[in-house]
């Protein structure tokens, strides 16, 4: 019988993209997008202790990625569940006209979506991942069954960059860094960690932090009210970072656990292996 080849499968742009190291750095820029979202964050802040909690929020968010792209289909389609159960209970109130509303409202879904998405497409091309024009949108297009997995109706999820950048420009009227924002940027600056990890905090996480927030788009600046470096130097910075990411063997990456690539290689071949070359074949 034929191995299943998940949601995505081994030919698909997703599957080749969230192989890169360069994920990491996307996934923290995604959340300090997402964060501008005054409803959206606070579904987050009102329903956990953030901060002693964002790593695991980190992790599961990861965890989620992982599974939906390397994972079989059954395992995907069981880690959609697992979300969309949550978030069916989970709600948050507005302080200014004490509204209650559920965390799964489709607007507020769709924004977490797309900050997401478009911070894995912004940040890899921007750090020299080869992707072509039509790969990119190929990339948006595939996601659609992804946001499906989280409960949204993927006809309503922009397919291509063009959609994507409409999408943006509609909701940027709604954006603000309120307190819910200001929280969550004061713990990706600074999060806690025990002592003795105080010095990797700073040479490491910190300098990942400040690359993502520097690769944010310039309103988002404004609305944080911290400048970035200029766009040439943030360009420059990422691909620095990228080259040297990628120059760790990506067989060493991968043993990282819970090791999705190496677990979807063993059930499929080693023909299943990422490569950004399979893109534009």
């Amino acid at each position: 019988m034929k191995a299943d080849p998940g949601l995505f499968g081994p030919q698909s742009v997703t599957w080749q993209m969230h192989g890169d190291p360069m994920m990491w750095v996307a996934g923290v820029r995604a959340l300090y997008l997402q964060a501008l979202h005054p409803r959206a964050v606070r579904g987050v802040t009102q329903n956990s202790d953030f901060r002693r909690d964002a790593w695991g929020r980190l992790l599961r968010t990861a965890d989620f990625v992982g599974t939906s792209t390397y994972g079989t289909t059954e395992a995907a389609e069981k880690a959609g569940a697992r979300v969309r159960r949550i978030h069916r209970l989970l709600s948050a109130t507005d302080p200014d006209t004490g509204e209650r509303y559920g965390v799964d409202e489709p607007a507020l879904l769709l924004w977490v979506h797309c900050a997401e998405i478009d911070s894995y497409l912004h940040v890899l091309r921007r750090s020299g991942y080869p992707l072509t024009d039509a790969a990119a949108d190929r990339y948006l297009a595939e996601h659609r069954a992804g946001a499906r997995l989280v409960g949204l109706d993927p006809g309503t999820v922009p397919g291509d960059r063009a959609a994507m950048r409409a999408y943006f420009e509609k909701v940027r009227p709604e954006l603000a860094a309120g307190p819910e924002a200001r929280e969550v940027d004061d713990f990706l600056r600074r999060p806690p960690v025990h002592p003795l990890l105080v010095p990797a905090r700073a040479l490491l996480w910190q300098r990942v932090a400040h690359l993502a927030y520097a690769s944010l788009p310039p309103y988002a600046h404004e609305l944080y009210g911290r400048r970035a470096p200029r766009p040439e130097v943030v360009t420059r910075q990422l691909r620095v970072t990228g080259a040297l990411l990628r120059g760790v063997p990506a067989r060493l990456r991968w043993q990282l656990p819970p090791k999705y690539v190496l677990r979807a290689m063993a059930r499929l071949g080693p023909e299943a292996r990422p490569d950004p070359f399979k893109v534009g074949r």
